[in-house]
């Protein structure tokens, strides 16, 4: 079924459409990468504590935003994906998914 052209030209278009919108709002957004990538470096795991669960491990994003975003800030969720790309998608799925 994944293989199936209709369902791959729909992946294609929500592919498209997640890069657009993660470029638009990457001026406004890239201060939260920014903080997620210093806590990385320095192993700052109460700098990540707070942030968003909202992942798709599979494909290589995790959202930088805050937990609650999605109400509080009224934002999908944000990041960059396995390319480094900005990114912004809605939902979410465990790693294995």
């Amino acid at each position: 079924m994944l293989s199936d052209p209709g369902v791959r030209k729909a992946r294609e278009r929500v592919e498209a459409a997640e890069t657009e919108l993660g470029m638009e709002l990457c001026a406004r957004l890239q201060p939260f990468q920014d903080r997620y990538d210093q806590a990385v470096a320095e192993g700052d795991t109460d700098g990540l504590a707070g942030l968003c669960g909202g992942k798709h491990g599979r494909w290589g994003r995790i959202c930088v935003l805050p937990e609650g975003h999605e109400t509080s800030m009224e934002e999908s969720h944000w990041g960059r994906n396995s390319e480094g790309r900005p990114i912004a998608w809605v939902g979410s799925a465990p790693d294995d998914w």
